[in-house]
């Protein structure tokens, strides 16, 4: 990059349409929010529903964990919580003939399934297998074994509020002892770290992208499971960072995780510059979240006063992370839209209306959800004057 007029904005699209569904919380006998959309081109139109309440699917001591839940058996558990997964479905999804299912015959298919069902896992094994039959993403069940769970509780938590939150949470914050890591499985069924939050116990352990998870304080590991009840406690974990290689010990600590700020730190943590060979000075963001105006406020504090005051190109990060960014949020970047710079008497300058002027990357991935990709839709649309580029090489 060089900092010239007219200089091309750079953009990864690595955007697929969805095949499989994306995830959702659903909270043990609380409410809480089912997302259905429809994929299109990459972008989502959404349906924002609620489901009632579910049946306890166990208890988890641990911190900010949901709390114990009284009443039903394990299979009467499990039988409610499947149909009222299905009857949501039935009677909310957005598309009224779902598709073309028939879906009582797709609830006889499934129902001994979740019935014979060993553990909440085995449920969600069972009940996702069912909506991924619908064909759409942000339509899945987690339990309180992902860190998913707690994230989206986070993200939706003042609807959330209105409608039990405190029996899942009685402190009324979400939180869970954790690292601030993200994990995938590969088709090896390996554990492979795709993403690490600035600022978090991961980050500080140098836990890094790619890294394989093969214990912790050598049992398997779980991603909540391997920290619950350990925060200030160091864990040990066995690392393989080279394929072939020997495995590494890396020790990490569990801390408190509130997600809603753990993304906003990490956004503000990420803000760097880095001076290239030829001088040019490129900044560089990680936005991990988007559900909430304070994350773009964020990065344009960061632009206007902040680590990447004095960037003359910015690689804006959208990979992995959650959505819920709005459209107008590209005008951050529209070179044709006026900005206002207002002093007052003591001589404090103010900027509103921000905007990024200068050339600028964008990061997606696989793990570029939701409203991220509306972002990524529209970027080379809204730079109108600029020429786009297609990054074809894996960043």
């Amino acid at each position: 990059m060089t900092k010239t007029p007219g200089a091309p904005t750079w953009i990864r699209v690595d955007i697929k349409p969805a095949s499989a569904p994306q995830r959702i919380p659903i909270a043990a006998r609380g409410r809480c929010v089912l997302r259905m959309t429809e994929p299109h081109m990459g972008i989502t139109r959404r349906n924002v529903l609620t489901l009632g309440s579910l049946a306890a699917l166990g208890a988890w001591p641990a911190y900010s964990q949901p709390v114990a839940q009284p009443d039903a058996s394990p299979v009467e558990a499990r039988r409610t919580t499947f149909d009222e997964v299905w009857e949501t479905v039935r009677d909310r999804f957005y598309n009224r003939d779902l598709h073309g299912l028939d879906w009582p015959a797709v609830r006889r298919r499934y129902q001994p399934l979740a019935e014979s069902a060993h553990s909440r896992e085995q449920l969600a094994v069972v009940i996702n297998a069912m909506l991924a039959e619908l064909g759409t993403s942000h339509t899945q069940l987690y339990t309180p074994e992902d860190t998913a769970y707690y994230q989206l509780a986070d993200i939706f938590i003042d609807s959330l509020r209105r409608h039990g939150l405190d029996r899942i949470f009685p402190s009324g914050e979400v939180g869970y002892s954790g690292i601030g890591a993200f994990t995938n499985e590969d088709d090896q069924h390996r554990t492979v770290v795709t993403g690490v939050v600035e600022d978090t116990p991961a980050h500080q352990a140098g836990l890094l992208i790619g890294d394989e998870i093969l214990a912790a304080d050598d049992l398997p590991f779980r991603l909540v499971a391997s920290f619950r009840g350990k925060v200030g406690v160091p864990v040990a974990l066995s690392v393989r960072r080279d394929p072939g290689r020997p495995p590494m010990a890396l020790s990490v600590t569990p801390a408190a995780i509130h997600p809603n700020a753990m993304f906003l730190r990490g956004l503000q943590s990420s803000a760097r510059v880095v001076v290239a060979a030829n001088g040019v000075r490129v900044g560089y963001v990680h936005v991990w979240s988007y559900a909430g105006s304070a994350y773009q406020r964020a990065l344009e504090d960061q632009i206007v006063d902040g680590a990447l005051r004095d960037a003359d190109a910015l690689v804006w990060d959208l990979r992995d992370g959650w959505g819920g960014a709005k459209p107008q949020y590209l005008d951050l970047f529209n070179p044709n839209a006026p900005t206002m710079q207002m002093t007052d008497r003591s001589g404090h300058i103010r900027i509103e209306d921000v905007k990024w002027r200068k050339p600028v990357v964008m990061l997606v991935n696989r793990g570029t959800r939701s409203g991220k990709e509306v972002l990524a839709y529209g970027l080379p649309r809204v730079r109108v004057r600029t020429r786009l580029r297609i990054l074809e090489r894996e960043l």
